[in-house]
């Protein structure tokens, strides 16, 4: 996998960018944590800088990668979770936008979550999530753990494509979503998040925390 810095590939990065300030300012990317990417063509994406101040991001913080069916290899301008980005792109031929969040809430949540998936039910919100039939009585989240190499992550949202809709969980490393478009990718993002907050929420005043 190379890397450039020609922002001017992806017509959508100033718009990636408008995103990026929106996600900073709900708090789920603090510390300049989070990676955010856009498809520039069928074997690249432009991706955030590592450890950029997502609250500050310009088209000029955006690098270009490109991968084949090779070993992926990086600069140290795009973060290590590059690769999982690329996994899903790879998986997902449709999916034009990867976000990476860091929210309290999906961090907390997901090292309390002990299987590697789960089910939401009762949620009206339920149906907005993509590959979730409306009618469907409950939704699944996959969950990862992020005390492998990210290799082994990348390995492992392959192996796992089929349980995945639009999201997934790193435990204790954030939420990924991705869609067709930036704005369907942030209502993905929105979804999962609130189903998250709910969940949470629901445990704290069962008394299960």
């Amino acid at each position: 996998m190379n890397t450039t810095t020609n922002f001017q590939l992806n017509p959508y990065a100033v718009q990636l960018c408008t995103l990026s300030r929106w996600i900073s300012a709900k708090q789920w990317a603090p510390a300049g944590s989070g990676n955010f990417s856009i498809r520039s063509n069928e074997h690249g994406c432009l991706i955030t800088r590592a450890h950029k101040d997502k609250g500050e991001l310009s088209p000029h913080d955006l690098v270009q990668i490109s991968w084949n069916r090779g070993e992926a290899e990086f600069t140290a301008k795009a973060a290590d979770s590059a690769l999982l980005h690329v996994a899903l792109y790879q998986q997902f031929p449709t999916a034009k936008v990867v976000l990476q969040t860091q929210s309290v809430a999906a961090n907390v949540w997901s090292r309390l979550i002990k299987a590697d998936n789960f089910l939401f039910s009762g949620y009206e919100l339920q149906s907005v999530i993509t590959g979730q039939p409306a009618q469907q009585q409950s939704c699944s989240l996959a969950i990862i753990d992020a005390n492998q190499p990210m290799p082994l992550q990348a390995a492992e949202i392959s192996r796992r494509a089929s349980e995945l809709s639009s999201g997934l969980l790193i435990r204790g490393h954030g939420l990924y979503v991705w869609g067709e478009s930036l704005e369907h990718s942030k209502r993905q993002l929105e979804a999962w998040e609130f189903l998250i907050s709910c969940e949470l929420e629901r445990m704290k005043v069962s008394g299960l925390l």
